[in-house]
């Protein structure tokens, strides 16, 4: 055990000396896109020959980084000649902002702080040790910084705060600027470097009179002034620099810090740990907003649980383990900004939609079941079919009712997860059953006596739970939906919902309709495949959600994911499902052969 820590150790040091050379490539590139134009302008030799010592160093430690940086070794060649011939600004600014977005994204760089920096040990740090040359305003006027040459950076001046961003005076300050009086300064801890970086760019803004919009670190970290006022507005900069958002108790501000966690334990060795912070995040942070994230943002709520997902087989396999967990900590922030409320008609549309989209697949199968009855002349135990779907939309109202104390995090994932699967056997169950009298309906009159004596004795039970489990987990979903969307307007979600129920219900008599008017062979048919088709994507739903409560490993593999449909790019939850589609199909075929053999 103790060999393994270690090892995990050394990966772990070998992983932040790599990163360190890819952000020192990515801020020199950046300098350049932002300095390279003005030193061309002003024609100052100097200042363009510490282009060309930067574009030296671009290179240098591109050849250094051995096979893994030859991807980017020619295009750093090429901005290296172009600056050297005093180019255009036009064929060096785009050259050097493309290749530090293609690092930075290929070696998925972390780019911001882990939490909001403390600002006020961001200004005590900057006065202690950059003031003697910055000065303790920014304007860079102290006797030190008039004997430098070049002279240090004015951070009062709008035209070169322009081009900056917290990032880029970050990565300043981690390793200088060679050929100037810009040392590194590495020593100091990341979290202070942070702080200094965030102050600077408080230095030439206003006091701050209100509350700005919320806005995720890593935006912060990653935008120029302009950049934000362009976004938010000019008027709301200087509080966007100086009003930190403060950490709430809620649930997400939970999953940030269990996200710390993970880092920390990660960086200690404790992978067990790191993995399982990850999975506490998810069920103890996302889970309990997840319906409210859903409602009025599904594609980020999608966002993030693919970001969980690769973060938990980063722990696993201990590659970019550090960037996949930031990753989610910026998609995380993005759904601590998502706080503007709904308007009525919008929560309206949303909960009939959500009624139709979740019911849709029980009524396919609470439709077949009542077709079939009909068909069998035992629609007497129809009453047992709807007692069945009305208890489980009961069972979803209660659901409504206490859904915070009861069904939240990982408890809601576990009930949702465990009526899966009982739901998955279930309808095989019945599906079987309807295979099994596909092919006989030259013998119908005994078949039916034969059913309707079994349906009286032994499957009444079975008829209630296949129908009770087939609207309950889409019931148990509805009500936690609406219960977000509840939260901007609570009449848009009731009558949004009652809206929805009425066309569920309309859609509940067309499939009876339609299958009252089936032939039997076909209607058995039908049934059947509406029956195991079902089933498999309630498989997928439950693999997936044994997965999300860290139950079972993930392995992700290229394919398209279909969250209503239960389809995950996962090779288990795939795999899974495959292997009952062709255990379905394989019984079926076998079932037609040992009936056609059977004497009439």
């Amino acid at each position: 055990m103790r060999s393994m820590s270690l090892m995990v150790l050394l990966c772990a040091s070998s992983a932040l000396a790599d990163d360190a050379r890819w952000h020192r490539v990515v801020g020199l590139l950046e300098y350049l896109e932002g300095d390279y134009a003005n030193a061309l302008a002003t024609n100052d030799q100097a200042e363009l020959e510490e282009q060309r010592g930067f574009a030296d160093e671009v290179v240098k430690q591109l050849e250094a980084g051995g096979a893994d940086a030859s991807a980017y070794l020619e295009r750093a060649k090429t901005i290296q000649a172009v600056i050297g011939e005093a180019k255009p600004a036009a064929e060096v600014t785009p050259r050097c902002g493309a290749l530090a977005r293609s690092i930075a994204k290929d070696k998925q760089l972390v780019q911001a702080p882990r939490r909001y920096p403390a600002m006020d040990d961001g200004k005590k740090q900057y006065e202690a040790v950059c003031s003697t040359c910055h000065g303790v305003t920014g304007a860079a006027d102290t006797e030190v910084a008039k004997a430098l040459d070049p002279p240090p950076a004015k951070f009062l001046d709008a035209e070169r705060m322009a081009t900056l961003t917290p990032y880029k005076v970050f990565n300043t300050t981690s390793f200088g600027i060679p050929g100037t009086g810009m040392a590194a300064f590495d020593t100091l801890p990341e979290d202070t470097r942070w702080a200094q970086a965030f102050h600077i760019f408080t230095l030439r803004q206003p006091a701050c009179d209100h509350v700005p919009p919320r806005v995720s670190v890593a935006e912060l970290a990653t935008s120029t002034d302009v950049q934000l006022a362009a976004k938010y507005g000019e008027n709301e900069v200087a509080c966007l620099r100086r009003a930190m958002p403060r950490e709430d108790g809620g649930s997400l501000a939970i999953a940030q810090k269990l996200l710390d966690d993970a880092l920390a334990l990660y960086a200690k060795g404790d992978v067990d740990g790191a993995r399982q912070a990850v999975v506490d995040a998810y069920l103890n942070g996302l889970e309990p907003v997840e319906p409210m994230l859903r409602a009025r943002d599904e594609r980020l709520v999608m966002q993030l649980e693919q970001a969980f997902t690769r973060a938990r087989v980063a722990a696993q396999s201990g590659e970019h383990f550090e960037a996949e967990v930031m990753e989610v900590k910026v998609l995380v922030g993005k759904a601590q900004s998502a706080t503007n409320a709904s308007g009525f008609w919008a929560v309206f549309v949303a909960a009939l939609l959500i009624l139709l989209r979740e019911g849709f697949e029980a009524v396919v199968v609470v439709g077949a079941l009542l077709a079939v009855l009909k068909k069998m002349n035992a629609t007497q135990l129809a009453r047992v079919v709807h007692a069945g779907w009305v208890s489980s939309l009961v069972f979803g109202g209660v659901a409504f009712a206490v859904a915070h104390q009861f069904f939240a995090g990982a408890n809601r994932e576990w009930l949702e997860t465990i009526v899966a699967l009982v739901a998955v056997g279930l309808l095989l169950y019945a599906a079987l059953w309807l295979n099994a009298r596909a092919n006989i309906s030259k013998h119908m009159t005994e078949v039916r006596g034969e059913m309707t004596q079994a349906l009286a004795s032994g499957s009444t039970l079975s008829l209630f739970l296949i129908a009770f489990s087939s609207v309950g987990r889409e019931s148990l979903e509805t009500a936690l939906f609406l219960q977000g969307l509840a939260a901007d307007s609570f009449d848009g979600a009731v009558w949004g919902a009652v809206a929805g129920l009425v066309a569920l219900l309309g859609l509940i008599v067309m499939v009876r309709t339609v299958g009252f008017k089936l032939p039997m062979q076909t209607l058995f048919k039908a049934s059947t495949i509406a029956l195991v088709v079902t089933a498999v994507m309630l498989l997928g739903k439950g693999v997936h959600g044994l997965q999300e409560l860290g139950v079972l490993p993930i392995r992700p593999v290229p394919f398209v994911r279909v969250d209503a449909l239960g389809v995950f790019p996962d090779l288990w939850s795939l795999l899974a499902q495959l292997l009952l589609a062709t255990g379905a199909f394989v019984f079926s075929r076998n079932e037609k052969k040992l009936t056609a053999r059977k004497p009439a």
